[in-house]
């Protein structure tokens, strides 16, 4: 995704309404120069990829965004991992990147995923490294 899909998925989920092209134009003109054509391609492409849907209102169309920001960010990461010729190098170095409060963010989600007998395994193992099994 680009820095301009960005921006414009940004108002669509902070408005949290169905918005048309204008609206979305006269916002991102606030912060630069761009063309009522060029916000209409990316609201195309963005209900091409299926990140939003539209629906006709006399001659224009009103976009409304399909998922949520956090899947939207877990597609991008998806996205960007799938891409690396060395998907493990990857991680590291995007653990290696990670503050403090997201390693923390990341070892809770690391659990969510795993379900509850993990952490069962975990609290009888404290040791143990996450997924390991508790060898």
């Amino acid at each position: 995704m680009g820095e301009l899909e960005d921006s414009v998925m940004t108002r669509v989920w902070k408005w949290n309404r169905p918005v048309t092209v204008r609206e979305v134009l006269e916002d991102l003109q606030q912060e630069r120069s761009i063309a009522y054509t060029t916000v209409m391609t990316v609201l195309d492409n963005l209900h091409q990829k299926g990140w939003v849907r539209r629906e006709a209102e006399g001659r224009a169309y009103r976009y409304e965004a399909v998922s949520t920001r956090a899947a939207y960010a877990a597609a991008l990461m998806n996205d960007a991992w799938s891409q690396s010729d060395n998907p493990a190098a990857a991680l590291v170095a995007f653990f290696g990147m990670m503050s403090d409060e997201q390693r923390h963010a990341l070892r809770d989600a690391v659990r969510i995923v795993q379900g509850p007998e993990t952490r069962e395994q975990e609290e009888a193992n404290p040791g143990a490294a996450p997924g390991d099994g508790g060898r």
